[in-house]
């Protein structure tokens, strides 16, 4: 799959495999979170096969700058993905092939119009630390709190601004979302503790929350009304979209959370977290998680449903991938197994195709599987 040649090694994949699960040590702020949380898990049964390989692409790149931070790669249909490359935001096309450069922020980048209350000079050498990109909107987060927003159909930078100027500034996650009444917002989780909801059409701060540790990462459900926090923090929030009012604490994990996401019924979401678990909730029922899954060697980093519901997959930092079906209750899964670490995951919006950001001096690539179903011939209407 990712052309390593293992006759020439002098380890076979197996052993390399053994190593790996050993001593890859997982990061953990509450110590030993990973060996307690291993006792809520139930038992899945492997061995699913919901999608297959397609294609490995060693010309993309995609590079991580923070070790827990990993959504960096993001499909806008099965053949469009976005990612970071140092300080190169790129797109790669999975018809042509291209892959091209959209924006550099290693130097100066700034807006191209001046707007009252936009930070008009911009910056430079930005470190981006999270990426978020979804119909013609791409924003991208920075170490020093920096949030670039670009108009894909759009020439140039369409808004630059600096969230905070706290010593803790890092935009740990980005998620862009359609307001009820069809305004494209975005929602930024920084370091500093705070949620801000922006306005893309007025270019403005619109919602201000403050919580009592750094967020890592914000959950917008699919009705808009509740949004799930999770950071510095085992225990989780579930808090009102537009007064901010906590509804719930969400416990169970041991450790500190960075993903979370919605399903599309809207009543179920997941956290991830350092204990090596992703925990499913029911929003209606929060005493405890219906499920609790586990990793192989290392936190869940990034969660992610595909638009139909049917499946959820789950990365750690490197080597695996697991791709759950959520009809089966969670009880069957797919894995994908590899070697690097993992900068993003996305399904396509049409849930065609999962792409997995891979990270590695040697074999870095950009790994694309595509959905089997029943009938393998619908595969060749498209």
């Amino acid at each position: 799959m990712q052309g390593i040649v293992w006759e020439r090694l002098a380890v076979t994949r197996e052993k390399y495999r053994q190593t790996r699960l050993e001593q890859y040590k997982n990061y953990e702020n509450v110590p030993n979170s990973g060996e307690e949380a291993m006792k809520d898990c139930k038992p899945t049964e492997k061995g699913g096969m919901y999608y297959e390989f397609r294609q490995n692409t060693r010309s993309v790149k995609s590079t991580i700058l923070h070790f827990q931070l990993r959504n960096l790669v993001w499909a806008t249909s099965k053949h469009d993905v976005y990612f970071t490359s140092h300080y190169s935001i790129r797109h790669w096309s999975a018809l042509s092939g291209a892959n091209t450069e959209l924006m550099n922020v290693e130097g100066h980048v700034a807006p191209r119009e001046k707007r009252s209350g936009i930070l008009s000079e911009g910056f430079s050498q930005t470190q981006v630390s999270t990426l978020a990109v979804k119909d013609n909107l791409l924003v991208a987060g920075g170490f020093q709190g920096e949030l670039i927003c670009k108009h894909l159909d759009r020439e140039g930078i369409s808004f630059c601004c600096r969230t905070t100027y706290d010593d803790n500034a890092i935009t740990n996650a980005v998620e862009i979302f359609n307001t009820s009444s069809g305004a494209v917002h975005f929602i930024a989780s920084n370091n500093d503790s705070g949620v801000r909801d922006y306005d893309m059409e007025r270019f403005q701060l619109c919602k201000y929350f403050q919580f009592e540790w750094p967020v890592n990462h914000t959950s917008l459900s699919p009705d808009r009304k509740v949004v799930v926090i999770v950071g510095d923090d085992p225990d989780g929030l579930l808090i009102d979209a537009s007064s901010g009012k906590t509804l719930h604490s969400i416990k169970g994990h041991r450790d500190y959370s960075f993903a979370s996401a919605w399903s599309p019924d809207g009543r179920t979401f997941a956290t991830g977290n350092q204990d090596k678990t992703c925990r499913i909730w029911d929003s209606r029922n929060l005493s405890k998680a219906v499920h609790v899954l586990r990793g192989n060697l290392g936190a869940i980093r990034s969660i992610r449903f595909t638009s139909d519901g049917q499946f959820m997959s789950m990365a750690e930092p490197a080597d695996f991938v697991h791709i759950y079906d959520v009809k089966s209750d969670y009880n069957r899964r797919q894995e994908l197994d590899f070697f690097g670490e993992i900068s993003g995951t996305s399904f396509s919006p049409d849930t065609d195709m999962l792409f997995v950001g891979v990270w590695d001096r040697v074999y870095g690539s950009l790994l694309q599987f595509g959905r089997l179903y029943n009938y393998s011939y619908l595969d060749s209407l498209f």
